[in-house]
């Protein structure tokens, strides 16, 4: 009977040390499940940007391949019209030439946009590369971040940094300004141009006449609070306001004017910078 009873209380045990390994096992593997798919998420929302960057070069493309169809289309009207006519010969002869000399310009400018898209993709992607050094992926969340064309765009709506009509920088913003500056100290001698804007509803203080006063301010503050509390050169540094001239939203509806007051921070390589991004970038075979 004794027996009997220490083969049960082995039994259990070894059930209850099973159950407890496989739970922890699940929970390790759910974690990770969850991590992986937050990751997938973000690349995703990153080439999301990235493919936004290049519609305009897309659109340039797709203008010059219809109007190379359309010189082809001519061509063949035109060697029609030769073979009707021997007499205009001498004549066609040379718009042909012409617009054969036409069509190549036509090939040789497709060509340079199709190489000035895959050349912006691969700068944009150098760029981004770069933001992940700076900053990790949580860092970043939070912050809307776009590149475009090897310059970098940081967007931030007002009540992140400033009260209502204020352009007194806010205690809680000190989080917000520390990412920005790890930013903008990785990325070294670039220029940075801190910009203010506002929404098109007047503002009534004292001491600020317009939205335009406002905006400058607000640049202004931006400004000086990188160089005296987180050490960036106040040489990189030009503040700026466009007031509500600069609007990304309609100024009808509460979302737009809110969509519209923020400070946008554009990190932009001098020339020197630009031509390394330019190395770094590979080269694309056509």
């Amino acid at each position: 009977m004794k027996d009997l009873g220490k083969l049960l209380l082995i039994l259990a045990v070894g059930i209850a040390l099973t159950s407890c390994v496989s739970s922890r096992r699940f929970n390790r593997l759910n974690t990770e499940h969850n991590q992986l798919r937050t990751d997938f998420q973000e690349s995703q929302m990153l080439l999301t940007r990235c493919n936004t960057n290049v519609v305009n070069l897309e659109d340039r493309l797709a203008e010059a391949r219809k109007n190379n169809e359309n010189l082809r289309t001519t061509l063949n009207n035109l060697q029609n019209s030769l073979d009707l006519s021997l007499t205009q010969g001498t004549q066609s002869n040379v718009n042909i030439a012409r617009l054969v000399d036409e069509i190549n310009a036509s090939n040789r400018f497709i060509q340079h946009l199709v190489q000035a898209k895959n050349r912006s993709d691969s700068l944009n992607l150098v760029m981004v590369t770069n933001l992940t050094r700076s900053l990790t992926r949580e860092e970043m969340q939070g912050l809307d971040i776009q590149v475009l064309r090897g310059v970098v765009y940081i967007s931030l709506a007002d009540n992140m940094l400033f009260d209502s009509g204020s352009f007194e920088i806010r205690n809680q913003a000190g989080e917000t300004l520390s990412k920005i500056a790890k930013i903008i100290l990785d990325y070294r001698e670039y220029s940075v141009l801190v910009e203010g804007n506002t929404d098109d509803v007047p503002i009534s203080r004292t001491n600020i006449r317009n939205n335009w006063d406002l905006s400058v301010l607000r640049g202004s503050s931006v400004v000086q609070a990188l160089q005296n509390n987180y050490g960036v050169d106040p040489k990189r540094l030009t503040a700026a306001g466009r007031g509500e001239y600069n609007p990304i939203a309609s100024n009808n509806t509460p979302d737009g004017r809110a969509r519209n007051r923020r400070t946008q921070i554009i990190i932009t390589p001098e020339l020197n910078q630009f031509l390394e991004l330019i190395e770094q970038a590979p080269s694309s075979t056509f």
